[in-house]
């Protein structure tokens, strides 16, 4: 009996110890996982270079499958962000697009690149403007306009070939509005026309935290205006409210577009990725349809989802370009039957 009792102890001793090792090794690993999966900060030193070549990078970031949205690749390559792509007359489209902030010698500069086919860009030399963030641009009797972000209110610039522009005066648009907020700023302007008006939306920001738990400092949401010449706004309210459980008090980067049906939608992101809603003439929708993202699954506050996402069509396809912090800007399509 005696040697039965040692035996059940020394066994007992050797699954606690097991289970002690397993434990630890367990917690170790679970470290290193964690020591791994530290994003590399997104400000980082940057060449004097602006304008580095349009070339593809050796590695590329593949989101998880979505229902419709497939991602395509880079169109865009360096540290860039904010694009907006029109359609031209000949057949070609034009891409413009800003360097972000962090960039040496950063200037508010929009530059331009040209494509055929929505995938691959050539870049046209010069800068188009300056001090002249989150541009939309659309054709107009005379040419281009382009709505941008000036001093936190939103100006506009006219051009007859869409590579010189010149600056309009006045402002389109300040921190006036018909909610009782006080904003900072405006910004984040897309603009499009529907038979005789042009309908505008764009980003206001509260200088206010939206909850003690986001990251965001401020509190960003939608207001919108139309107006007949495309000059003269007025407002029409809050477009969409950020300040609920799934936007966290965060949207940026609103994108207007007419969709095949005829339908107005609204495209833009927030902490997860890209969204859009519909607009029916009057309102815009309370429902949301979550889109697209590059983010893991789950994620409540990804590292760099998505951003600023811009849309066009292009023979039977839909392709959706969007600014991937420092990583240049990528695209997604949508293949319709």
């Amino acid at each position: 009996m005696r040697a039965g009792r040692w035996f059940y102890l020394a066994l007992i001793l050797v699954i606690l110890g097991g289970i002690f090792l397993s434990g630890c090794l367990g917690r170790e690993t679970v470290e290193q996982k964690e020591e791994l999966s530290v994003p590399p900060p997104t400000t980082q030193v940057v060449e004097e270079q602006v304008i580095p070549p349009l070339e593809k990078p050796r590695e590329e970031i593949k989101p998880e499958k979505t229902i419709a949205w497939e991602y395509g690749g880079v169109a865009i390559s360096g540290r860039y962000a904010d694009a907006e792509v029109i359609r031209l007359e000949e057949g070609k489209y034009r891409m413009y697009y800003s360097p972000e902030p962090e960039v040496s010698g950063f200037e508010g500069q929009v530059y331009s690149a040209i494509s055929d086919d929505g995938v691959n860009w050539v870049q046209e030399e010069g800068v188009r403007m300056k001090w002249a963030t989150f541009p939309s641009v659309i054709a107009v009797p005379t040419g281009y306009r382009m709505y941008y972000q000036n001093r936190g209110v939103i100006r506009s610039a006219i051009s007859r070939d869409g590579i010189t522009w010149n600056e309009e005066p006045g402002i389109r648009v300040d921190t006036i509005n018909d909610a009782g907020l006080k904003l900072d700023n405006v910004a984040s302007p897309t603009v499009v026309r529907i038979d005789d008006e042009y309908l505008m939306v764009y980003r206001g920001t509260i200088n206010q935290r939206y909850s003690a738990d986001v990251p965001n400092e401020n509190t960003q949401l939608f207001f919108w205006a139309t107006s007949k010449d495309g000059l003269n706004f007025v407002h029409r309210g809050i477009a969409l409210d950020s300040r609920n459980r799934e936007f966290k008090g965060f949207l940026d980067g609103p994108e207007l577009v007419i969709w095949d049906d005829g339908s107005v939608r609204l495209y833009f992101w927030s902490y997860k990725g890209i969204y859009h809603t519909i607009f029916d003439g009057n309102e815009f929708s309370k429902e949301v349809k979550f889109d697209y993202t590059t983010s893991p699954k789950g994620a409540s506050f990804p590292q760099n989802p998505p951003s600023d996402p811009t849309l066009v069509k292009i023979n039977n396809t839909w392709f959706m370009y969007y600014g991937q912090h420092t990583m240049g800007i990528h695209y997604a399509t949508l293949r319709l039957r």
